[in-house]
C-alpha cells in the first residue's frame, strides 16, 4: 500500500472515532418511570470496584509523516502509532497509596526497521510506585519506584508525553512543603526502552536534583530554582578518549502575570562540570511575554518567545561548550517540526492562538533559527546533531518555519488534535545537507476509555 493509500485509510479511521459519540452522551435503557440522569457507562466498572481502587483505560492514535527527512529530496514517510494505557491506583491508608501503569506502544506502516524507542515497546511495566503521604499536598511525601519527573514547563526533565514510548524513571523522590515553600528532591535512573524484553534503568546513567518552586512573586507569580546532577559512564572527550560525564546544572524559571491580561516565562540555566579530561561551561535561556484578549466566549492570545542554548565554538580546545537540554518534553518547544532543540541555537518565535469557544482552540507561530556557534551543529528536539561542518558553516542561519495547530476537545474525554509544520533551509542547511524543505503534518485522538472517577 502506497503511503497515499494509507494516509487515507487511516485518516478514515480517525474521522470515524472523532465522530463517534463521546462516552459521557451514552444513553441507558428506556426506564419505566423518570431516572435520574445516567451515569457515563465508562464510570460503571469503577463504582463496582472497591473504593480503595481506581482504574484507567487511556487509548491514543496518532497519524503522522514527514517529507523531506535529513532535509533530503525523495525522503517521506507516513506511519501510524498506537498507545494503550491501562492504570490502577490503591489508596490502602490516607497516608499510603500506590500506582501501576502499563503501556504498549506500537507502529504500523512506517519505512525502514522500527528499533523501539521512541516509536513501539510492546506491552511493559512504565509505572510501579508507592507514596508515603500525599506527593501532591501533603508537608512531607515521598514516592519510591517507576515514576513520572517532570518540573517547570519541561524544558530540562519532562515525561516525553508525545513519545508513543514516553519517558520514566526509577527513582526515590522526596517533597517537604512549608508555607509558600516546596522542595522536591530525587535521585533516578532513566529508564531504557528495550524491544522483547522487560524495560529497566541503566545504573551507569544517573540523574539527581532539587526543584523548589516558590509562588512569592506579584500577581501570583512563581519564581523556581533548581539545581540537577547527572552522572554518566563511558562519554567520548573532545580528543577521542572515553570518560565519564559528570555535570550539574543550576537554574531558576519565573512565570507569572504583568497584568491581568499579559503573562510571562522565562528560565536560564548555566552547566559546569567534566568530561573525562574535559571540562564543561555551557547555558542557556528562554524568554516568552505574551498577550490575552477576552471577547466574549472567544479569546485571542499574541505572543512573543526567544529561545538561545550555547554551543561549542572550539571542537578541540578541552571545553565542551555545547549545553545539555537533558531529559526534556522537547515537542513543540522551539517549532512543530521537532527538528531543532535547546542545544547551540538562537530561536526567534511569534505566534497567535485563537480560542472561538471552549473546546477549540487554532494557533499559529513563525520561527526563525541560526546557530550560536558556527563550527558546532544543528541538533533536534531529541538532541542529536542532524548536521555539521566541522571547520565552520558559511552562515549561521539554519532557516524558518510555519506552523498551525488546532486542539478540539468535544468532551472530557474526547481530544483531537492536528497540525502541519513546514520548515525552509536557510544557507547552514543548503551547505550542511542537501537543502531540502521539511514537513511534517500529524492528526491525533486521545480518548478515556475507563474514567478514573469514583
Amino acid at each position: 500500500m502506497t503511503n497515499r493509500a494509507r494516509l487515507f485509510s487511516l485518516l478514515a479511521l480517525l474521522i470515524a472515532l472523532a465522530a463517534t459519540p463521546s462516552p459521557t452522551h451514552a444513553q441507558t435503557l428506556p426506564a419505566p418511570a423518570p431516572t435520574p440522569a445516567p451515569t457515563p457507562p465508562t464510570a460503571f466498572a469503577n463504582l463496582d470496584l472497591p473504593a480503595w481502587m481506581r482504574l484507567g483505560v487511556e487509548y491514543r492514535g496518532r497519524l503522522e509523516g514527514n517529507s523531506g527527512a535529513g532535509f533530503s529530496p525523495d525522503r517521506e514517510d507516513m506511519y501510524w502509532l498506537n498507545r494503550f494505557r491501562v492504570t490502577g491506583r490503591f489508596t490502602v491508608r490516607p497516608w499510603l497509596s500506590a500506582a501501576i501503569q502499563a503501556q504498549d506502544a506500537r507502529v504500523e506502516g512506517r519505512n525502514g526497521a522500527v528499533a523501539g524507542a521512541p516509536f513501539r515497546d510492546q506491552f511493559d511495566l512504565r509505572v510501579a510506585s508507592v507514596d508515603l503521604g500525599s506527593v501532591d499536598r501533603g508537608r512531607f511525601a515521598m514516592r519510591l519506584g517507576r515514576q513520572e519527573l517532570a518540573f517547570g514547563d519541561q524544558r530540562l526533565v519532562g515525561h516525553g508525553g508525545w513519545l508513543n514510548t514516553a519517558r520514566s524513571f526509577d527513582a526515590v523522590r522526596g517533597v517537604y512543603r512549608y508555607k509558600k515553600l516546596r522542595v522536591d528532591g530525587f535521585a533516578s535512573s532513566v529508564v531504557v526502552t528495550q524491544i522483547d524484553h522487560f524495560n529497566k534503568s541503566d545504573n551507569a546513567n544517573l540523574f539527581y536534583g532539587v526543584d523548589a518552586p516558590m509562588p512569592i512573586l506579584p500577581m501570583a507569580g512563581v519564581i523556581e530554582p533548581y539545581q540537577f546532577v547527572r552522572s554518566t559512564e563511558a562519554q567520548r572527550t573532545e580528543g577521542g578518549l572515553t570518560g565519564n560525564l559528570l555535570s550539574s546544572t543550576t537554574g531558576v524559571r519565573i512565570a507569572g502575570k504583568l497584568s491581568a491580561s499579559s503573562d510571562y516565562n522565562g528560565e536560564a540555566a548555566i552547566q559546569r562540570g567534566s568530561v573525562g579530561s574535559d571540562d564543561i561551561s555551557a547555558w542557556a535561556g528562554h524568554v516568552v511575554v505574551g498577550r490575552t484578549i477576552p471577547a466574549g466566549r472567544r479569546s485571542y492570545r499574541a505572543f512573543g518567545e526567544y529561545n538561545y542554548a550555547s554551543g561549542d565554538a572550539t571542537p578541540a580546545d578541552g571545553t565542551r561548550g555545547t549545553f545539555d537540554q537533558l531529559y526534556p518534553t522537547a515537542h513543540d518547544k522551539y517549532g512543530l517540526a521537532d527538528q531543532v532543540g535547546w542545544k547551540n541555537i538562537h530561536h526567534a518565535r511569534t505566534g497567535l492562538e485563537f480560542r472561538p469557544d471552549r473546546r477549540l482552540t487554532l494557533s499559529t507561530g513563525y520561527h526563525s533559527f541560526w546557530l550560536a556557534s558556527a563550527t558546532d551543529g544543528l541538533y533536534n528536539a531529541a538532541g542529536v546533531v542532524l548536521a555539521r561542518i566541522p571547520t565552520g558553516a558559511p552562515s549561521k542561519h539554519v532557516g524558518q518555519e510555519v506552523d498551525v495547530q488546532f486542539v478540539y476537545a468535544p468532551s472530557p474525554r474526547v481530544q483531537v488534535t492536528g497540525g502541519y509544520a513546514h520548515m525552509f533551509t536557510g544557507a547552514f542547511l543548503k551547505a550542511a545537507t542537501p537543502g531540502e524543505s521539511y514537513s511534517a503534518p500529524y492528526i491525533m485522538v486521545t480518548t478515556m476509555l475507563l474514567g478514573m472517577e469514583r
